[in-house]
């Protein structure tokens, strides 16, 4: 019998290094894909729609939440983001599991509405190395990286919320970290016991 995926959140500050790492565990990582959220924001350089992000207008956002379209959505730096129900489900079904990366508000309403998800925060190292690392990505200018460093602090004050925390000093060491905490739950007894079922029966027959 097929196991259903697992859910994660995967949350962090901007500059944490969040994206980086779930891109390597997906690249390295069978079975475990990213979902990809619709926002409002507008691309940043080099991002592709339906790649990076689904962007769409303000106006389209609300109506997919009228809809009920969204498992969870939360408005970030001004913008809305949202992450679909419908594809998340079918991926879980598939035996796939799901990685999502939103803030501590997006995990939250996961977690009530999906128990069995299981959360990961990433935090950096120190102030001064997120504030590095806003600087050097580039993709922002000072204003938008100071309100990022000023909001930080009360984003980073969630990571008591998850199940798992990473401190992303090292990158290849945060890596193996996370891909850890992945390997731990597909070992779990529940889900060997459905992915191996008849071979249990067959060794206890």
């Amino acid at each position: 019998m097929m196991s259903p995926g697992t859910l994660y959140t995967i949350s962090a500050p901007s500059g944490a290094g969040k994206t980086s790492l779930v891109n390597a565990l997906v690249a390295q990582c069978p079975d475990i894909v990213a979902s990809i959220s619709y926002t409002t924001r507008s691309p940043r350089p080099g991002e592709q729609n339906g790649v990076n992000y689904h962007f769409v207008d303000p106006e389209q956002f609300i109506a997919m939440v009228n809809n009920g379209d969204f498992l969870e959505h939360a408005r970030v730096f001004d913008n809305y983001y949202g992450t679909s129900k419908a594809w998340v489900q079918e991926t879980l079904d598939r035996g796939q599991d799901v990685i999502l990366e939103i803030d501590w508000q997006g995990a939250l309403q996961i977690r009530r509405l999906l128990p069995k998800s299981r959360g990961v925060f990433i935090l950096p190292p120190s102030r001064a190395a997120l504030r590095e690392r806003l600087t050097r990505r580039g993709q922002d200018d000072q204003a938008v990286i100071a309100k990022r460093i000023a909001q930080a602090q009360e984003e980073m004050s969630h990571y008591v919320e998850a199940d798992y925390l990473i401190v992303n000093t090292d990158f290849d060491v945060a890596l193996q970290e996370l891909q850890s905490v992945i390997v731990s739950q597909r070992l779990r007894l529940e889900a060997q016991q459905q992915r191996y079922g008849a071979t249990f029966r067959e060794l206890l027959s």
